[in-house]
């Protein structure tokens, strides 16, 4: 009796498992985003109903949407979703060109083609903070490559990051080399998962290199662009590292973005609870862009 039940679990046991499947296959990985995601979430949500302050002397307060309603009047957040705006207009169309640019190019058969492709890679696989510190040493006005760069051309030299003007396209310029070689990398697998037979069609009719680019690889191409696009605007939108490290958020606000902006609020201002709406705003204005993004993808 007691071999026949031993014997018996094991099946239970089999039984349960191949019914349940469904759900005991990704639930660690659920368990672990849930842990890792959902309950910071709710936890940011949480934070941001109250007017909490780091210091003991000034106990926190329930303050509804007090938070976002001082946000909305908060001529500072306006100023860094503006330069946050500005940054990702800038740096992503950028990016999307020169990264289509060099993905047609890596497409075509050229020699030591597998370096090429290793050396369009450093800027991205390089710590963001190194290449940060780097590219303040070349903005530096008195002491940086690039001016010397431009006086070697006949330019005059620029203050680069320390001018309001040129702080933010200057940012750009750092994010702009260092993610351009994704963008090449998306649309590159983009190209060449394209079917063979439209061309071969198209060639054999006498259809010039513009037009098989214009009428087959850029209809082909638009959902991988899209991709591209998406995941580089939702990154360019959260940018903090590189702007952090080059000019943390100066000349005065001229640069500061809203994760920026964040930033200052809770670990500077020490209001904490106030840097959690920001954050939730910045999460909103996130959102509904890649949304719109999709949007507009499927109307295409």
């Amino acid at each position: 009796m007691t071999q026949t039940s031993s014997q018996a679990r094991p099946e239970r046991r089999s039984r349960f498992i191949d019914k349940n499947l469904w759900w005991l296959m990704p639930g660690p990985a659920v368990l672990l985003l849930f842990v890792l995601t959902i309950l910071p979430l709710i936890f940011n949500l949480v934070l941001s109903t109250q007017d909490r302050f780091v210091s003991a002397a000034q106990p926190s307060s329930f303050v509804g949407l007090g938070n976002y309603l001082d946000i909305l009047k908060d001529e500072r957040f306006w100023n860094s979703v503006w330069q946050m705006t500005k940054f990702t207009l800038i740096a992503v169309p950028a990016q999307l060109v020169l990264g289509l640019l060099i993905a047609l190019l890596l497409n075509r058969q050229v020699p030591a083609q597998g370096l090429v492709r290793a050396l369009i890679l450093l800027p991205m696989i390089s710590t963001p903070v190194a290449i940060a510190l780097i590219w303040a040493l070349m903005f530096n006005p008195q002491l940086g490559v690039l001016n010397y760069f431009l006086e070697t051309l006949g330019l005059e030299r620029s203050l680069w990051v320390a001018d309001e003007r040129l702080a933010i396209p200057a940012l750009a310029l750092v994010d702009i080399w260092q993610w351009t070689p994704l963008v090449a990398i998306i649309l590159l697998a983009g190209l060449q998962t394209m079917p063979e037979e439209p061309f071969e069609a198209a060639r054999i009719d006498g259809a010039s290199p513009w037009q098989l680019f214009w009428r087959i690889t850029w209809p082909l191409l638009q959902p991988t662009l899209f991709a591209a696009l998406t995941l580089r605007m939702i990154d360019a939108l959260k940018t903090f590292d590189i702007i952090e490290v080059i000019t943390q958020g100066g000349p005065g606000i001229a640069s500061e973005t809203l994760n920026v902006y964040a930033f200052r609020a809770g670990f500077e201002f020490f209001r904490v609870g106030y840097a959690a709406s920001l954050l939730t705003m910045l999460l909103l204005l996130v959102t509904a862009i890649a949304v719109g993004v999709n949007l507009l993808r499927r109307t295409r």
